[in-house]
């Protein structure tokens, strides 16, 4: 059996720009060639080789939950968290308590928060991964 890596992430986004300019606001993204193809699809570099890839689907029904969700990590969520807050971007625990915390069973500390499409993002402290 073949090894796998982690390539990209696509979702689809009725705006692109308002999605773009969230990653970027957010997460720093930088924004690179969409070397696929020639469509307005978008794609942010997550770092060491990984993407986000923002389709345009204006038209399309998105629908989430908390369970459906990508996961970033940081070495330090408590800066994270203040650049949050200084966005003035609320951001919930697990249990869906705003603006709190989650410590996971194993310690791991963790938020979530969501895109403009209504995309689940957590961001957790688990950088032993």
């Amino acid at each position: 059996m073949p090894n796998f890596l982690f390539n990209h992430l696509a979702l689809s986004v009725k705006d692109v720009n308002e999605s773009i300019a969230f990653y970027q606001k957010v997460f720093q993204l930088k924004e690179i060639k969409n070397t696929a193809s020639d469509s307005k699809t978008r794609w942010l570099s997550i770092g060491e080789g990984k993407q986000l890839h923002l389709i345009p689907r204006p038209n399309a029904e998105i629908k989430t939950n908390k369970a459906v969700h990508f996961a970033l990590t940081t070495s330090d969520l408590n800066s994270f968290i203040r650049h949050l807050n200084e966005l003035k971007m609320d951001y919930f625990d697990w249990l869906d308590t705003p603006n709190k915390v989650y410590e996971r069973k194993d310690g791991i500390k963790q938020i979530y928060f969501q895109d403009p499409n209504g995309y689940w993002v957590e961001v957790n402290d688990d950088v032993q991964s």
